[in-house]
């Protein structure tokens, strides 16, 4: 008698790639249009059932440079002479919004993303990738409105002979992109550790708050006495606003030095972000 038995199928065990080092970027490139609809999807949740939508990447800086303006700038008097305090802070605001929008919303991508990770596979450095380009369209939006006020005191009042462009623009898109991947790579540490300890997304507000008082966005660094002013650039952030100044506003204590100093702890962070990222979410969708 034949009986017809099948052969048995081959199991196949899928365990997770446990390497800190193996980052699938050829899967990133191949998901393009995933990172595209997340960006749509980001950009969308953010300004929907709202009344003014993209605008308020104007109206919140905006209200802030005024608070700054009155309070720091005509009581306090910490911004420097010769310039607009109002210029003054849209240009500080103008990288320091972009880098916390960054930290603040990849901060928590892990268990924002839980229930999608557990589904389907794809890059898991996408999400936080996406967000970073969805706030990139707010920057810009906040970027053509300080153009507008720049304008406004350059050919309109007597601080035009202040206000000059020269070759130093040309270095705009390496600050942008330096904000992106120093805000990046500090997202990427945050999530990865509140994807163990949840309570940290409450620190992440504060963390923020305080990290904006240390970075000379209200005050220039000129106001920290010259014996102190090492500690301010420790932090990566000091750097660039500083240099953002210099480019836009012909002030700011600008430093090659420093600057190549901001841009490689930045650098450093963003790879150390990278690894502890790849090694939580390999893992993540396990202990959910």
């Amino acid at each position: 008698m034949n009986r017809n038995i099948n052969p048995p199928f081959p199991r196949v065990i899928l365990r997770p790639n446990q390497s800190w080092l193996q980052i699938d970027w050829r899967g990133i490139v191949q998901y393009y249009d995933l990172i595209v609809e997340l960006v749509m999807r980001d950009f969308t949740a953010k300004y929907k059932q709202t009344l003014l939508g993209p605008l308020w990447s104007i109206i919140n800086p905006l209200l802030t440079t005024l608070v700054f303006t009155l309070l720091f700038g005509r009581v306090m008097r910490v911004s420097p002479t010769g310039l607009p305090p109002l210029l003054f802070y849209l240009c500080s605001l103008l990288g320091w919004t972009y880098f916390a929008n960054i930290l603040g919303s990849t901060g928590n991508t892990l268990t924002s993303n839980a229930r999608i990770f557990s589904k389907v596979y794809f890059p898991r450095l996408i999400p936080p990738l996406a967000m970073t380009i969805s706030n990139l369209v707010g920057f810009f939006i906040q970027f053509l409105f300080f153009c507008c006020a720049y304008i406004y005191y350059r050919f309109f009042t007597e601080a035009s002979a202040s206000l000059s462009l020269g070759p130093s623009v040309l270095i705009f898109p390496l600050l942008i992109v330096h904000m992106a991947v120093l805000g990046l790579g500090v997202g990427l540490i945050i999530s990865s550790l509140t994807a163990k300890y949840r309570d940290l997304n409450h620190l992440t507000v504060i963390l923020v708050q305080l990290w904006m008082y240390a970075t000379p966005v209200i005050y220039p660094l000129s106001k920290i006495p010259e014996k102190w002013r090492w500690v301010s650039r420790v932090n990566p952030m000091t750097a660039v606003v500083e240099t953002l100044r210099h480019v836009f506003l012909n002030t700011g204590d600008f430093a090659l030095g420093s600057y190549c100093l901001s841009l490689g702890m930045s650098v450093i962070i963003f790879l150390i972000g990278i690894l502890f990222y790849q090694r939580i979410a390999r893992t993540f969708v396990d202990t959910v």
